[in-house]
């Protein structure tokens, strides 16, 4: 009877001992590009039990926004603390986070309309199979999700709707969903890369880098494939775009969460958001 107590008290005490356990974050990670042709920083946080345990885990790529780069959602979204606090009161399961760098050199997440630089192809020839082959990562649709702020909710609203058989959960915040039309794309192009794009190839590009374009042209079945949660504050400059998409998700009938919060562009915002995109793909992964 000792030693069962005994047993039972060494038991709770180990459990306890994990609990406390945080988990890791590493964010001046990189590897080699061959496609971009030099070497990508990238951040990752590991759940508190990944160096105790032998199991492999759920992926969350989590983009930033413009201005910041891998570090962002370290040093201002407390990805660290949001996703240990969420993984011990249960709201979360135990997942690695995955923060590209998409900052340095050029900013964004999609290939240039030139050609000369695919980040897009980066992320998901390079990136994906780098970190789910270095790290123990489930690597199939089940088990892995994107979500990011503004540009990189742009990023994740894209990324999803481009290859829907590769995430189970889409969670884009307070979301740049891509240029309004054409012209608004060849301003911008002009205004920020410095270069005029012809017509033909904004007529090409523009369908495929705007939201709703890319919802009108997919079909329900495709787009639903996804699990998605939209969240952009009342008082966003980007609250009519996201409402918009959630229109036009609805007269398509597609299945989704659709949240507006008290609130502007901020990470104060973004962090309330964490705790929320934690659960909603933990859902997913439960499946």
């Amino acid at each position: 009877m000792q030693k069962t107590i005994q047993f039972l008290v060494l038991s709770l005490l180990i459990s306890s001992f994990g609990f406390s356990q945080s988990g890791k974050v590493f964010d001046q990670l990189s590897h080699t590009s061959e496609i971009l042709k030099q070497e990508r920083n990238f951040a990752i946080y590991l759940p508190p039990d990944y160096d105790t345990s032998q199991r492999n885990y759920p992926v969350l790529y989590l983009l930033h926004g413009a201005g910041d780069d891998q570090t962002g959602w370290v040093q201002f979204g407390e990805v660290l603390k949001i996703t240990d606090k969420a993984i011990k009161d249960g709201n979360a399961t135990s997942m690695i986070i995955v923060m590209p760098d998409a900052y340095t050199t050029r900013l964004g997440y999609f290939n240039d309309v030139r050609g000369d630089w695919n980040y897009e192809d980066y992320f998901f020839k390079e990136l994906i199979p780098y970190v789910e082959s270095k790290y123990r990562i489930k690597s199939k649709k089940e088990y892995r999700a994107i979500a990011g702020l503004s540009m990189g909710g742009g990023g994740s609203f894209m990324y999803a709707l481009h290859h829907p058989e590769l995430f189970a959960s889409a969670c884009p915040l307070s979301a740049y969903i891509g240029p309004k039309s054409i012209d608004e794309m060849k301003r911008f192009t002009k205004r920020y890369n410095n270069f005029e794009v012809n017509d033909a190839d904004a007529k090409t590009y523009f369908p495929q880098h705007n939201a709703l374009s890319l919802i009108e042209n997919m079909t329900k079945e495709q787009i639903e494939s996804v699990r998605w949660y939209i969240d952009c504050g009342d008082d966003d400059f980007l609250y009519e775009g996201n409402s918009l998409v959630h229109l036009a998700l609805r007269k398509k009938e597609v299945k989704h969460e659709f949240r507006i919060r008290d609130g502007g562009h901020s990470w104060s915002y973004w962090r309330e958001s964490l705790p929320e995109v934690l659960k909603f793909v933990s859902q997913g992964f439960h499946r």
